[in-house]
């Protein structure tokens, strides 16, 4: 029996335990030993039979007992209680993830929701490190320059850090000008050990963003932070003598926006306690600002890693694969949702399998460990889009040619490979008439393309628009209404107690009414007149209105005073 079961080891080196005693238990070699024994029993004396039924009926409930546990790496509700592969308790192992030592890695937490630039004291943990400032921006508000828009979508969560590399201002180029973030580490890297710094750099393009050199440095105190306090041309954190460089690597973004993920390697002849992040050390004189995006920072001790899983390529590419560091002395299973990807048993993925939660088992001797889920989930870019076009004219959406007014809803293939949902908003020139409501006074008239139009009235237009549409226009054409009374009583009611004049619209800026005596005296000028001290009488005036459109117009008339 033991030659059976060491068989069943060797045949499958990366099974645990129970699922190794599981598979010895059906294994052929040890049903024919178990009926050898039953036809042993059955040609042995009677006296012993009762005896040997017994201890085979205890082997085989045994067997059946052995044999409902779950195999961890093969697809299948072995033991039958509905729970496969890693969702099934059976299939048990340490789940090992690098935790970085930098607070707030993704710029999630936050103490204030950022308005605008140089906010990063809004990201909880993180310190402005240099004099020149760098940019928080996160989707809860502010997204950042409209020069430097980040590429889409963050590598995680909602928070980026943004940071120059030189910049120019008022057509100035500023070579050390260098943005840098800084935090407090969670705890010291320790001296002579060797960690790995794995971050996400974000580019806008070849132009505003050109290959960088991306350094780190450290420092044995917090207390070092800030640094070039008062000095916005001090320059890389290392110029000051208690800072170091630990370590660089010259990263690209290609011409397009993008997010490059990046590994550094540090091991440092100190202790560290805290950090700052940025470009590297060297002057940078370009006729452009030069900026970038950080994202994703996580620093751990090496061996954290060996379960780190990684992506290659862009999330939408046909080509995108998952993958751990590949280590010869360790026995690979991979996993979606929870169920094992049979025959995917390498550290590197062979194939896309679609969006889910990857995790990867790999043993080591005896040794199982599992990794921390990786969620993939396809990226889909919402593009709402607005097109005009003249009637008789279409307009090609995808395979459809459009012709009518409406809301449509396609999806195409971004250049990224991304599903990208357009939502398009159609609207023909000249199929319905924009109206153009405009008031005037008597006398006046309104002059629109090569016409005149004068009198109250509507009247329907054809023009031609900037797409060289017709477009139908409808001019409602109105006189304002301005009544002035010619009769008014101080000390009334309402609004006869004050002489002024009374016009619906538009509205009036400024009134300006004189007041004059049968032999020709003023007697007031003001905006309204409620008389005054004046006896009742016939008195003449001259109104001088101004509205907030169309030129002033001047009245004359003459109101009766009652008292």
């Amino acid at each position: 029996m033991a030659n059976i079961y060491n068989s069943a080891e060797s045949r499958y080196p990366n099974r645990t335990q129970n699922e190794l005693i599981r598979q010895f238990v059906l294994d052929p070699d040890f049903v024919y030993y178990l009926l050898w024994v039953f036809h042993f029993i059955m040609k042995s004396a009677a006296r012993y039979r009762t005896y040997l039924l017994l201890s085979i009926i205890w082997m085989l409930s045994s067997t059946i007992a052995l044999s409902q546990v779950e195999i961890c790496d093969n697809g299948l509700d072995d033991d039958g209680d509905r729970l496969i592969d890693l969702n099934d308790p059976d299939c048990y192992c340490e789940v090992i993830e690098p935790v970085s030592l930098i607070p707030n890695p993704s710029f999630e937490d936050q103490d204030c929701c950022p308005g605008d630039r140089s906010e990063l004291n809004c990201a909880t943990d993180w310190i402005q490190a240099s004099e020149p400032t760098t940019d928080y921006i996160h989707s809860c508000n502010w997204l950042g320059w409209d020069d430097f828009p980040p590429p889409m979508p963050f590598p995680d969560g909602d928070g980026i850090m943004g940071f120059r590399d030189g910049r120019v201002r008022q057509g100035n180029p500023e070579p050390y000008w260098k943005e840098y973030a800084g935090a407090c580490l969670i705890n010291p890297l320790e001296q002579d050990s060797t960690y790995r710094f794995q971050f996400d750099v974000g580019f806008v393009d070849l132009q505003r963003s050109p290959p960088i050199d991306i350094s780190f440095f450290g420092t044995r105190s917090c207390e070092y932070l800030p640094f070039g306090r008062g000095n916005e041309s001090f320059g890389c954190p290392s110029n000051d003598p208690n800072w170091e460089k630990l370590a660089e690597v010259r990263v690209s973004g290609g011409n397009r926006s993008q997010w490059v993920n990046t590994i550094l390697d540090i091991t440092p002849r100190q202790d560290i306690y805290a950090i700052a992040i940025g470009p590297d050390c060297e002057a940078v004189s370009t006729p452009v600002s030069l900026y970038y995006f950080f994202d994703n920072l996580l620093l751990s001790d090496l061996a954290a890693f060996d379960l780190q899983i990684r992506e290659s390529q862009h999330p939408c590419s046909e080509d995108y694969t998952l993958s751990v560091p590949d280590n010869l002395s360790f026995s690979y299973q991979w996993y979606k949702d929870g169920v094992a990807l049979v025959g995917e048993a390498f550290g590197e993925l062979t194939q896309h399998y679609g969006d889910g939660d990857y995790q990867v088992r790999i043993f080591n001797g005896d040794d199982c460990r599992l990794s921390a889920a990786f969620e993939y989930r396809q990226p889909v870019i919402d593009a709402p889009e607005r097109r005009n076009i003249c009637v008789g004219d279409s307009y090609t959406f995808g395979d459809r040619t459009l012709s009518e007014v409406g809301t449509y809803i396609d999806t195409f293939k971004s250049v990224d490979n991304c599903d990208s949902i357009v939502t398009l908003e159609l609207d023909l020139i000249g199929a319905r008439y924009d109206t153009l409501a405009l008031t005037l006074y008597q006398g006046q008239s309104f002059d629109i393309a090569d016409m005149t139009l004068e009198g109250e009235g509507d009247y329907p237009l054809t023009l031609v628009s900037s797409l060289g549409c017709d477009s139908l226009l409808l001019v409602d054409l109105d006189y304002a209404k301005v009544f002035i009374p010619n009769v008014f009583s101080p000390g009334a009611l309402g609004d006869n107690a004050v002489f002024r004049p009374y016009i619906a619209e538009p509205l009036v800026a400024q009134v300006d009414i004189q007041i004059f005596d049968r032999w020709g005296n003023q007697v007031f000028r003001g905006p309204e007149w409620d008389g005054g001290d004046l006896s009742s009488g016939v008195y003449m005036y001259r109104m001088h209105v101004t509205f907030d459109v169309g030129e002033p117009e001047v009245f004359y008339g003459d109101v009766t005073l009652l008292r």
